[in-house]
């Protein structure tokens, strides 16, 4: 059963107390995903330190086992095992493959799987995933020559995939995506020429470090690193990746540390990849107090501990310039401007509409339920800070984001809130509700 069918109780959410001590957050979703994706079709071994045991990276390996892959168990705190089986050893699946609540799974599925010349594939998922927009992957990868047929004009899943030859050629992404981006440079892989990926503006950079680092010929160029070319006809080599902690978790414990009176956190092992550290600039102009302890590098990925305390903060405003440095970052800094002295306002972020849940639409609803002042629009959200927010019922919508954010604005409510499907968090932070308890004083 999905932590997202929603068939538990609602949640008690008490208001008051502190937080204190040391959290290490899940391992980094993103990096999980592609550790595994890579590994996959890699020649030789792949063992991944740190992986996400949550539901999205478990629905890639799943996928990835129906096609012959080896892949060790995943539990927290474990080694995984990825046995490759090379650019073309993907087994055509006797059924389909089923990316649960996992845009990404989908969408790299989409890439990696075009190129599979002769062979066939369905990907389905669940309800909220059917939802989702895939023409913005398949309609590029189009023009590489890939067959890609589902509801609503390619848009929707279920997806057929007919595997093919496909082209090299030079294509731009229709939104600054890594998912998107990601699929056309693992389709790239297998083409029979270069390719060339441009994006209108840059997102995170995962995928085309770890390509590298298994052996992909490619280069980043263009201003920001918006052009990424990709020669096929090499030999991936698997690799030890260690995942940092993910960055998007740390969010929910950098506002919760900025806001709830006398909190100290430290949250240890932190991926600070350049392309996600948008949420860090935020808080840096609310003058939130977040320190980087401990800067390192880890299996080329910067990464550092980040100690936050409570303090006042001002009131914030960014666009479209940053959004691909924070997109999953701005329901929970919904809730910080609620705890703002003045008016804070994000656009730019339309983009939100689109993920687990029409996420501006989900965090206007279930904030204005607790009382707060806000105004939502087309692409983001303006919120007056200041006011006392109330105890309410409140619900997560199935959304792993909306779910974590609403804890925290509920820990700073007058009163009591109950959270309805609050086992959405699993999806992403599997441990979520035991570290909040662990943590709060």
């Amino acid at each position: 059963m999905s932590a997202t069918d929603g068939i538990s109780s609602p949640r008690v959410l008490k208001a008051g107390g502190s937080l204190s001590g040391n959290v290490r957050v899940p391992g980094d979703k993103s990096i999980s995903h592609r550790s595994l994706l890579f590994g996959a079709i890699a020649e030789g071994t792949t063992t991944i330190e740190g992986l996400l045991p949550a539901e999205d990276p478990l629905s890639t390996a799943a996928c990835l086992r129906l096609m012959g892959v080896e892949i060790s168990p995943i539990e927290a705190g474990g080694l995984v095992s990825v046995t490759g089986v090379g650019l073309d050893g993907l087994q055509e699946p006797d059924q389909v493959l089923n990316c649960g609540n996992s845009g990404t799974t989908m969408r790299l599925m989409l890439g990696l799987l075009a190129g599979r010349d002769g062979r066939h594939f369905i990907l389905d998922g669940d309800a909220s995933l059917r939802r989702r927009p895939m023409r913005r992957v398949g309609q590029p990868l189009a023009s590489m020559g890939a067959e890609v047929r589902g509801r609503n004009a390619g848009n929707l899943a279920p997806l057929a995939v007919q595997g093919c030859r496909l082209r090299g050629t030079v294509v731009g992404t229709p939104v600054a995506s890594a998912q998107v981006k990601s699929a056309l440079l693992l389709a790239a892989l297998t083409a029979d020429s270069e390719t060339t990926v441009i994006e209108p503006a840059q997102s995170r950079d995962h995928s085309e470090r770890m390509l590298r680092a298994f052996g992909a010929d490619l280069e980043v160029n263009g201003e920001m690193g918006r052009h990424i070319r990709v020669k096929p006809g090499g030999t991936l080599h698997g690799q030890t990746v260690v995942v940092p902690g993910d960055i998007s978790s740390a969010a929910f414990w950098l506002v919760a540390g900025s806001v709830i009176p006398g909190a100290d956190l430290t949250i240890e092992n932190v991926g600070l990849n350049p392309t996600r550290t948008g949420i860090l600039e935020v808080l840096t102009q609310m003058d939130a107090n977040v320190e980087v302890l401990n800067r390192r590098d880890v299996a080329g990925e910067p990464v550092g501990d980040l100690r936050v305390k409570q303090t006042d903060l001002k009131p914030f405003q960014f666009g479209e310039e940053i959004m691909p440095r924070l997109v999953d970052e701005v329901p929970i800094l919904c809730v910080a401007a609620c705890f703002c002295d003045g008016e804070s306002r994000i656009s730019g972020g339309a983009e939100l509409r689109v993920k687990e849940t029409d996420r501006l639409a989900v965090m206007a609803r279930q904030l204005k339920a607790m009382g707060a002042d806000l105004e939502e629009h087309e692409d983001g959200m303006t919120i007056r800070g200041g006011r006392s927010l109330s105890g309410a019922a409140l619900d997560s919508e199935t959304d792993h984001r909306v779910a974590m954010s609403l804890a925290v604005a509920a820990l700073m409510a007058n009163g009591v809130s109950t959270l309805a499907r609050s086992e959405a968090a699993a999806v992403s932070y599997p441990t979520f509700w035991d570290d909040l308890e662990r943590l709060h004083c």
